[in-house]
């Protein structure tokens, strides 16, 4: 990411600082000077020949951190719009996904990292678990730098065992290169625990414990991951305040007490527990348990690819919860438990808390990196009167009112257009992507691919092809 061109300072806008203490100020100034925020307030100074952005009307706000998606998967936008998670696991895991070259995963990885920033999200986990071979993992990151913004790489392989690929000389030859020596604002390692028995998961967590890595795992997720999976990380004592758990939608009060326990945050992705069956959005679990909480959009193949949509979705399935919950005791919801300014925390800095990047993005004070959001479109009738303004963020504005992005103190995007970013060359890769997969499947194929029929049982019961165990009815398969 290049460094800031010179000071930037945004003007008279309503600014949620998402500090410590959720201070809001109206009519107020942020000033940025090289890749940090400078100041925050009323009628600012700003340096000799500063970039100065007009906020009027609109609301400045800490740039959104998504801590889950699968970017990769990008140039498939909406094909898996009516896909169950079974459906899922069979095109990627099984069929398909196996054919994905190393610059078809560069193609939706520059894609989804364009979009990300485009609705303001300035930092984003590639959880990328398509990473079958070393020159796969090459291109992604070179997707990923070829962007301006912060991302993370969830480093995954979803046709390997993670005992195998993590303990191959060349992942710790890929590290050492693009890790150590690149320029990622992160690195976590992408795998999933089955909840065999012998744990062969182990040793993927004893090398990212050995790198200092974090670990993130797809947890609770119904017919894959269970509190198995759970019991045995915290048995053998990988359970960590760096573990990020995805989705733990299906856990028992017995898992969720181990997460709270030992400091670990869960990744929400609400609309694909709605739509796609990892079970029912957990927040209502999660803040009974005070279990931290970030959001994430999971994979454009089926949804949207921005947190305005997280933050809606989300507060909509947790409220339900809470009524549904209340009804069957016969009894009335008055006061919403989960409110607009708690889902805007979760994302901004509750994803930076996830990441461990707490210290330096997710809120607008003096001293952070200048990741910054201005929400602003004056010819919207949706964008005034701004009277809530949380409420506004959650329910009233999309990300066709991201008006300014800045990353770093770099602007990437003004005046509701990316800056510097060339669109057509990502349009291009995508389509050549496209037509290679059309080709290769065959058009019956691949229209039929977005309308499956009933799967083959055999995926209910083990999606995790590169193991025999069967976490459905917990017994070896013969």
């Amino acid at each position: 990411m290049s460094a800031p061109d010179r000071p930037v300072v945004l003007r008279n806008g309503l600014v949620l600082t998402m500090d410590d203490a959720h201070t809001v100020l109206p009519g107020a100034d942020v000033l940025v000077v090289g890749d940090r925020i400078a100041e925050v307030g009323v009628g600012l100074t700003a340096p000799d020949g500063a970039l100065e952005i007009d906020a009027t009307g609109g609301l400045i706000m800490p740039g959104m951190v998504d801590t889950h998606r699968h970017l990769w998967q990008t140039a498939m936008r909406g094909y898996g719009a009516d896909w169950t998670l079974t459906q899922y696991f069979v095109w990627y895991y099984l069929e398909s996904g196996k054919l994905f070259r190393p610059e078809d995963v560069h193609a939706g990885n520059l894609l989804g990292a364009i979009e990300a920033l485009d609705a303001g999200v300035t930092t984003t986990v590639d959880w990328s678990h398509g990473l079958r071979t070393i020159d796969h993992a090459d291109a992604a990151v070179d997707a990923l730098e070829a962007v301006p913004g912060r991302f993370v790489l969830g480093y995954g392989n979803i046709q390997q065992g993670p005992w195998e690929w993590a303990t191959s000389p060349e992942f710790r030859d890929f590290h050492r290169r693009r890790v150590d020596g690149g320029r990622l604002a992160g690195f976590q390692m992408a795998f999933d625990v089955t909840g065999d028995p012998a744990f062969p998961e182990r040793a993927a967590f004893e090398v990212a414990r050995e790198l200092g890595a974090a670990v993130t795992t797809h947890a609770g997720v119904w017919g894959a991951t269970n509190d198995d999976g759970i019991r045995l990380m915290h048995e053998h004592g990988f359970m960590t305040p760096q573990n990020v758990y995805v989705h733990a939608a299906t856990l028992t009060h017995d898992s969720y007490n181990r997460i709270a326990a030992t400091g670990g945050s869960v990744s929400v992705s609400t609309e694909s527990e709605q739509s796609a069956g990892q079970g029912y959005p957990p927040t209502w679990q999660l803040r009974h348990h005070d279990i931290p909480v970030s959001l994430s959009m999971d994979t454009s193949v089926w949804w949207s690819g921005d947190l305005f949509s997280a933050m809606r979705t989300t507060l909509g399935a947790d409220r339900s919860r809470e009524h549904l919950e209340a009804h069957a005791k016969q009894d009335t919801v008055t006061h919403c438990h989960l409110r607009a300014e708690h889902v805007v925390e979760w994302a901004t800095r509750g994803g930076a808390r996830a990441l461990g990047l707490d210290s330096s993005i997710g809120a607008l004070s003096p001293g952070r990196q200048a990741d910054i959001v201005l929400i602003k479109n004056d010819a919207s009738p949706a964008m005034f009167p701004i009277l809530h303004p949380y409420g506004h963020v959650v329910f009233q504005a999309q990300r066709g009112d991201v008006h300014t992005v800045l990353v770093g103190g770099k602007v990437v995007k003004q005046d509701g257009r990316l800056v510097g970013i060339d669109l057509a060359a990502a349009r291009a890769k995508v389509d050549a992507t496209i037509s290679y997969l059309r080709e290769t499947l065959g058009e019956e194929a691949w229209q039929r691919g977005m309308n499956p029929d009933i799967p083959e049982t055999r995926i209910l019961e083990n999606p995790y092809q590169y193991t025999e165990w069967d976490a459905g009815s917990a017994q070896w398969k013969h």
